[in-house]
């Protein structure tokens, strides 16, 4: 059994380097483009279900990953976007220079920040968990498709460790837009497929 937890394709504040969090952007063109090699990579995988957060820009890449690849998607309420606050729409240079102890402090533990009026990390934990919690009763293998933060977050609750949260720019420095996460394996095992940002 294993679940894949997917980064959406880009959107404008991606190119932008702006943040998020809950607003509804659309795919640009180079979003558009990531979704299809997505695609390409997951046609080897079996998927019984494709879970999404029900917000953009997640929701349009789970409908057409779910078409190109034949695999039902399912909504999953409680799964939209950290709110980010008052930091939503703000670039990350104009967040650190009008906040650079606290940039800091995100840069390097991004669990103990929460921006102006944004949501907190155990609000976030818990509704994550509970949106979770009948895909992981129901097993099989599935996608859960979640924007960053929120992905680094759903990747945490289903390794079952403490929550997590990408700090800006780390998570696609590093990583790949698709983790297959085993959960067979009870302290789980993580690994990287393929296609890292360009």
């Amino acid at each position: 059994m294993s679940t894949y937890v997917i980064r959406p394709g880009d959107t404008d504040y991606d190119h932008q380097d702006r943040v998020q969090g809950s607003l509804d952007l659309p795919l640009n063109a180079r979003g558009s483009a990531q979704v299809d090699l997505m695609a390409d990579e997951l046609r080897a995988v079996e998927l019984d279900v494709i879970y999404a957060s029900p917000t953009e820009p997640a929701l349009t890449t789970a409908r057409r990953l779910g078409e190109e690849l034949d695999v039902p998607v399912k909504v999953l309420d409680r799964m939209q976007n950290l709110d980010m606050g008052l930091w939503q729409g703000l670039s990350y240079g104009e967040i650190r220079q009008k906040q650079p102890r606290v940039y800091r402090q995100w840069e390097d533990a991004p669990e103990s920040v929460c921006p102006p009026l944004g949501e907190p990390l155990a609000e976030a934990h818990e509704r994550v968990a509970r949106a979770l919690r009948k895909p992981l009763r129901r097993g099989g293998t599935y996608a859960v498709i979640a924007s960053e933060p929120l992905a680094t977050l759903v990747g945490s609750v289903l390794r079952g460790e403490r929550p997590q949260l990408s700090c800006p720019h780390a998570y696609f420095d590093h990583h790949s837009r698709i983790e297959r996460i085993g959960l067979e394996n009870p302290v789980g095992v993580t690994e990287s497929v393929s296609w890292t940002r360009q």
